[in-house]
């Protein structure tokens, strides 16, 4: 057990390497075939349209390192000693939820072309993902893996168990809520990488101090894989992560607070989404509350998610980034800190 964190390190830091060798082609590949980004009308102005034509569907390079790798260190041990098998779900969550990004990135771009209608609606998009967070959710309780079907409070450390029905509903809400919130943040240069490196960082301590280490392994090969992606994605960005990383990244973040037991810490851990999620949501109510109330439309933000408030309020898009990447990773020291109290 004692070297298995360095080893976790060591294949963190091989992932970004091979992620960064690779990654030049990749893009190139993708300005060649012109898979680039658009820009929605109501972002239209003089600061986002050198955004536009970068290449999006970025995701691909964090998703296909962070599963061959994580495969290629598990497989013998799963296929001749049958260790490690619980490390498959979060890496099938990885792979389904990147599907999906992926078809709606692709319609969205094949959209701007001119090609075809509206690609996926948003109903089916998070139909889509929610049947895919209750069948990790109930594959979670059925063969009951580490912390299945309870609750273990922080601070006290008391677990107490859940009927397995509320303990489905209550991962598939966090799969999902965590999937789309990440996607929300996905919104400028660096804030989605370096937010999700920082919260897998976080979950890769817990999951050590727990011996949980074929999960300490995938955590940190996802933040390597971050981290090369962020190489490109730094601004200004040559590639955009698009739907097929950041609905990945989250559902998988989702699953492994949920595999660990520590998912009352993932607002605290992953506390940046969580508030570009809330600012949408706070947004939306009181629109709709006060033009049914009161005649009149009253928003808290200026534009949201969060991020955008603070653009319009003046921030650069480096200071925001920053400034959040400060936020996100204290608050992940923090949610280590009160795992080990």
């Amino acid at each position: 057990m004692d070297g298995q964190l360095p080893l976790a390190l060591s294949v963190g830091g091989a992932t970004f390497l091979l992620g960064v060798i690779w990654g030049g082609p990749f893009v190139a590949i993708m300005h060649r075939f012109k898979l680039g980004k658009q820009i929605r009308a109501e972002l239209m102005d003089s600061h986002h349209v050198d955004k536009i034509g970068t290449p999006t569907m970025g995701g691909i390079m964090i998703i296909l390192p962070a599963i061959a790798v994580t495969l290629s260190l598990n497989i013998s041990r799963i296929v001749e000693v049958g260790e490690g098998r619980s490390i498959l779900l979060p890496i099938i969550v990885l792979i389904g939820f990147a599907m999906l990004g992926l078809i709606d990135d692709w319609e969205g771009i094949q959209t701007s072309r001119g090609n075809v209608g509206e690609g996926l609606s948003g109903r089916a998009k998070f139909a889509f993902q929610i049947l895919l967070a209750l069948s990790a959710s109930t594959i979670i309780s059925y063969f009951e893996f580490s912390f299945a079907n309870s609750l273990e409070l922080p601070l006290i450390s008391v677990v107490i168990p859940l009927h397995p029905a509320l303990f489905v509903a209550i991962s598939t809400f966090i799969i999902v809520a965590t999937s789309n919130a990440t996607n929300l943040t996905d919104g400028l240069d660096g804030l989605a990488g370096i937010i999700t490196a920082s919260a897998f960082g976080a979950y890769g301590v817990i999951a050590f101090l727990q011996d949980q280490i074929f999960m300490v392994e995938l955590c940190f090969v996802i933040v390597g894989a971050c981290f090369a992606f962020l190489w490109y994605n730094a601004h200004p960005a040559q590639l955009f992560m698009g739907d097929t990383g950041s609905l990945a990244l989250g559902a998988t973040l989702g699953t492994v607070a949920v595999m660990t037991g520590q998912w009352l810490l993932l607002p605290v851990i992953a506390i940046v989404p969580v508030m570009e999620i809330l600012s949408v949501l706070l947004q939306v109510a009181s629109a709709k509350f006060s033009r049914r109330f009161y005649g009149v439309d009253i928003r808290p933000f200026r534009r949201t998610p969060i991020h955008h408030h603070f653009e319009l309020g003046g921030w650069s898009e480096t200071q925001i980034v920053q400034r959040f990447w400060l936020i996100g990773i204290l608050s992940a020291f923090v949610g280590v800190a009160l795992a080990l109290l």
